[in-house]
């Protein structure tokens, strides 16, 4: 559905260490770090996926980054327990609670999702839903 996402940051060593920490719950690895160019970041993916992937990095236009209203960006997990481990992760590097593990059915059935800011303010939803892969 997507190709990458790029999250902006103010403080890029503490969002990365925060982001390995916390993508490193649900499966993701760093990518190799390259010199593309742009302003200084990092990326994950999946193992032996080139795509989809997540960077965090300083904003392009080199102005502060902030966190937008009404954006929240949503990483797959493989069970609830991954769901769980993921936000009490980012809960305890800093991260501010939007909504705590536990089942939506409002959204689909056997839908389990958390919902977090990470220290920068930014909204991240984790979820698994058993009919994710279709």
């Amino acid at each position: 559905m997507f190709s990458h996402i790029q999250i902006g940051a103010r403080d890029l060593p503490a969002m990365v260490a925060f982001y390995d920490a916390v993508l490193g719950c649900l499966g993701l690895v760093r990518l190799p770090s390259e010199n593309d160019s742009g302003p200084p970041g990092e990326g994950w993916h999946q193992p032996g996926k080139r795509w989809p992937q997540v960077f965090v990095q300083l904003p392009f236009n080199g102005l502060p980054a902030t966190w937008g209203n009404g954006m929240q960006v949503s990483f797959a997990a493989d069970s609830p327990q991954t769901v769980h481990a993921a936000w009490a992760k980012a809960i305890a590097l800093g991260g501010t609670d939007e909504g705590p593990p536990g089942p939506r059915p409002q959204y689909s059935e056997g839908y389990f999702g958390a919902y977090c800011r990470d220290p920068e303010g930014n909204k991240l939803c984790f979820v698994y839903a058993p009919d994710m892969d279709e």
